[in-house]
């Protein structure tokens, strides 16, 4: 996890660029790695719901 992620964000370029490196590879590796970036983008989202969320 990068710095960004710990933090509640993700940069666009390093999004862009991840996603240009996942579509270079072959199709049948591709899923698993969108999944993985699916997973990640989605603990930064929670993670930053539960930061804004009053307790």
């Amino acid at each position: 996890m990068t710095n960004d992620e710990e933090q509640g964000s993700i940069d666009p370029d390093a999004l862009v660029s991840r996603l240009s490196l996942i579509e270079e590879r072959p199709l049948a590796e591709r899923a698993a790695a969108y999944g993985r970036l699916h997973d990640e983008l989605n603990r930064v989202l929670e993670g930053s719901d539960n930061e804004s969320s009053p307790r």
